[in-house]
């Protein structure tokens, strides 16, 4: 098998003859190495990655929309005029020795290299304010550097992602098939939805008006998606590119109060842990807020709040309906698995709920500091 690796990594214009690949990283999606290079005095690395078709079916609409992004990336950090090594603040693709982007074998598998980025780290967890200010800030250039990029200039990998209206209709087939027969166990979670229904159009319907303007979105900011950088621990570069497409910087904001305002685990059970940290939550709209710079729209910052309760209620949603559905999309590890992440999920909801008025003063906050 590492022989095989090792063939794949020789498809691609490396700096260097490769003669070492080892597993990589956490990833469930990709089959992740790295790979590293004998080009004495210095061992260059690199990523290779095998993309996982099952999960994005249209490979080359995937790498074509990186392959956009990224140089459009350089070209903005190029343009600021950094007198330090750019590579490390975007990722950069390394050509086949034929010039695509990608390879793919004889088996119709799609494989890609990164260049590896040194003395970088990521976090897990939003273990304190100034790591998740630093992660929000991150997301936030990657937000401005990308508003000149045309949203439709991109393919839409993944189609209807954040359509929280259509995942409703999906919740609603789900209690009406009781298809593993478990909607008895989940009437608390039901009705919490049905109550709810209204924040599922809380972002398509002003989009939809124009009110919110598309942009590129990054659809996948989990704060283990910024680089940071090991030494100094300030941010060096977002990961993770296979999402990036045609959405709304909201959807963004939305994920990241979803993922970095809370540290209790997404699965946990002890719920009195699960809410909104306010001190979080502050560091979150000024980080997003500073590298974002005049990029958003009144009409977007007045919306932060109410994009936290959407994208927490959609994935609310996406995992009571697996778990009505008999949990076939979702891997679980123990009975209820999906009823417990959709009881966090709305009890995030409930919190932000709760401090609705506190967090949009936050924000008025955050705002007018820049």
């Amino acid at each position: 098998m590492t022989e095989t690796i090792l063939e794949m990594a020789r498809q691609f214009a490396l700096d260097g003859l490769p003669i070492l690949a080892q597993p990589f990283g956490s990833g469930h999606i990709h089959d992740t190495y790295r790979v590293t290079c004998d080009n004495a005095p210095g061992a260059k690395a690199y990523i290779l990655q095998r993309l996982n078709r099952n999960v994005f079916r249209n490979p080359e609409a995937v790498m074509e929309n990186i392959h956009r992004v990224t140089l459009h990336l350089r070209k903005k950090l190029e343009e600021r005029q950094k007198s330090h090594d750019i590579r490390e603040e975007t990722l950069t693709l390394v050509p086949t020795r034929n010039g695509r982007a990608f390879h793919r074998d004889l088996a119709g598998e799609y494989w890609r290299v990164y260049e590896f980025i040194d003395r970088s780290k990521t976090f897990d967890t939003p273990s304190s304010p100034e790591l998740v200010f630093e992660a929000a800030r991150m997301f936030g250039e990657f937000s401005r550097d990308l508003a000149e990029l045309p949203s439709d200039s991109l393919h839409e990998t993944i189609p209807d992602f954040h359509n929280t209206p259509q995942r409703f209709q999906a919740f609603k087939q789900s209690v009406e098939a009781d298809a593993a027969k478990r909607c008895a166990e989940a009437q608390a979670e039901i009705q919490f939805a049905m109550d709810h229904r209204e924040i599922a159009d809380g972002l398509e319907i002003p989009a939809r008006q124009g009110r919110i303007p598309a942009r590129v979105a990054h659809n996948d900011t989990k704060i283990n998606n910024v680089l940071l950088d090991s030494e100094t621990g300030r941010g060096l570069c977002v990961i993770d590119l296979d999402t990036v497409m045609p959405g709304l910087s909201l959807y963004d904001f939305g994920d990241m109060v979803r993922t970095m305002t809370c540290p209790a685990e997404e699965d946990t059970r002890e719920l009195d842990s699960v809410g909104v940290r306010p001190d979080l939550f502050e560091a979150l709209v000024s980080g997003y807020l500073t590298g974002s710079g005049e990029t958003l729209t009144e009409s977007e910052k007045s919306a932060l709040v109410l994009a936290g309760e959407v994208i927490c209620f959609e994935q609310g949603l996406r995992f009571l309906t697996d778990y009505l559905s008999g949990d076939p999309y979702y891997k679980v590890h123990r009975p209820g698995h999906n009823l417990d992440r959709c009881r966090t999920q709305f009890k995030l909801v409930e919190s932000l709920l709760a401090q609705k008025a506190d967090l949009l003063s936050i924000v008025q906050k955050c705002g007018h500091r820049l």
